[in-house]
């Protein structure tokens, strides 16, 4: 970041490069929706490109980046209150909700059926981080899709360590639940 706010133009393509695909990741699984989600990591990057020059180095710039992430996300709710489950987006648009399935389903090896599991495994996965509760979603994001530590979370998000500790506990358990429904 210090190299692009210095004039290296080519130091932001290495940031969005490393960064984008995550960043959209989070957002979408927390608006889930893709057109706000295309937006909001849009306009997450011209942030970024415009505080290049004011900033400053406090914490890792993966941290500051999904704090920018995880405030345009809060904001959008916030604005929009009408947020799109993944049940609505299987009826509106089927191919919409497989591809999301298909990014969470790893290459196996296996036969057709084997493949179709592991891809209702995945839908039942997103439904299940679907219905936590937004905070402890947000936590739960933001460690598995930004590989944040308890304590980057804590300062992207605003709270205390402990808060974060425990909104992760709650929405591993609940998850936990969840998903046993499924198995």
């Amino acid at each position: 970041m210090q190299k692009y706010a210095s004039g290296d133009e080519n130091a932001f393509a290495v940031l969005y490069d490393r960064h984008a695909a995550s960043t959209w990741r989070f957002v979408m699984r927390s608006v889930r929706n893709t057109a706000a989600a295309d937006d909001l990591t849009q306009n997450i990057w011209f942030a970024v490109a415009r505080s290049a020059a004011t900033y400053t180095i406090r914490a890792k710039f993966r941290t500051w980046l999904f704090t920018i992430a995880h405030n345009a996300v809060i904001d959008h709710v916030r604005t929009e209150r009408s947020i799109i489950s993944l049940d609505a987006l299987s009826i509106d648009n089927a191919e919409e909700t497989v591809d999301v399935a298909n990014e969470l389903v790893a290459n196996s090896g296996f036969g057709p059926v084997r493949r179709l599991e592991s891809k209702e495994q995945a839908r039942a996965f997103l439904a299940a981080i679907e219905q936590l509760p937004m905070e402890q979603r947000q936590a739960f994001l933001l460690q598995v899709e930004a590989g944040m530590d308890l304590a980057e979370i804590a300062k992207a998000t605003g709270v205390s360590f402990e808060t974060v500790k425990s909104r992760l506990r709650y929405a591993r358990s609940k998850l936990r639940d969840l998903l046993m429904d499924f198995a």
